[in-house]
């Protein structure tokens, strides 16, 4: 078979719904008063273990690249174990219910029973293969550039993480830190208006320069018709008079915002902390 780490994501999440979907009807034919279960709980139990079979293939295919980056190897052994556990439980239940469709009618309720219980205890590696599944995407950043292969994928990551650490850095008091990132996202990514004007807003929060902030403000040049990027460097032009000391200068700033926002509560009470 050939190298299927791409379809990873879809073939997952096919086999979660073919699965949970097969032993719930499976328990529940259980009880016996609707008789098309039975065939609906074989049919996707045995369409879910297939589909197994390829999401460990395709998991397998992808777990190279991923277990390279450093700290994630145990994360993805994790993963990988526990899904290769999943395909096997599910082996045991598709067997059982191929042996039911064989078997004589009085025999098929027992062979149901044990399709319930191993078929439950296959859930549970289930949800633990798309737990340990879910810690390697969101907190390991697991899988990116595999779906695609487009390396702006790659870029977008080490965007999101600059931001977020940034913010972190924020929240915990170091602004120089902050400010050294957003500089560094600045640098690289240029023509972006929202990182251009993160870094406008990092120059009087983070490094204490009103004046530069302002300045940066004063040279940046829009189309006449942006109006919402506009009004938020007008906002921000406010924020660089206030860290300067300067409140009249950023009540005439505010004043003017409200003439062309005049249902925004938010800078009416902004303008009346001015007062």
């Amino acid at each position: 078979m050939s190298n299927i780490a791409a379809m990873h994501p879809y073939v997952v999440h096919m086999v979660i719904g073919l699965l949970v979907m097969g032993v719930a009807f499976r328990v529940v034919s259980l009880v016996g008063r609707w008789p098309w279960m039975n065939p609906a709980a074989a049919t996707l139990l045995i369409l879910g273990t297939v589909a197994a079979v390829a999401g460990v293939k395709s998991g397998t295919d992808a777990h190279g690249p991923v277990e390279r980056v450093p700290g994630s190897r145990t994360i993805v052994e994790e993963h990988e174990d526990w899904g290769k556990r999943t395909r096997n439980i599910f082996f045991g239940v598709a067997a059982l219910e191929l042996i039911a469709l064989a078997v004589a009618a009085d025999k098929r309720r027992l062979l149901a029973y044990a399709s319930a219980v191993v078929g439950l205890a296959g859930v549970y590696a289930l949800v633990e293969t798309g737990e340990h599944g879910g810690a390697l995407v969101y907190e390991y950043a697991g899988g990116v550039g595999l779906r695609t292969g487009n390396p702006e994928d790659v870029n977008r990551l080490l965007l999101a993480g600059m931001y977020h650490r940034a913010m972190q850095d924020r929240r915990e008091g170091k602004a120089s830190d902050a400010a050294m990132l957003i500089d560094e996202m600045a640098r690289r990514w240029p023509q972006d208006t929202a990182i251009r004007i993160m870094a406008i807003e990092s120059l009087f929060r983070d490094s204490g320069n009103p004046a530069a902030a302002l300045a940066a403000i004063d040279s940046f040049r829009l189309s006449d018709d942006n109006v919402r990027i506009k009004r938020s460097l007008a906002s921000l032009r406010a924020d660089a008079f206030l860290a300067a000391g300067m409140k009249d200068s950023a009540r005439v700033v505010l004043e003017e915002l409200i003439r062309s926002q005049p249902d925004n509560p938010r800078l009416k009470a902004r303008l009346d902390s001015l007062k």
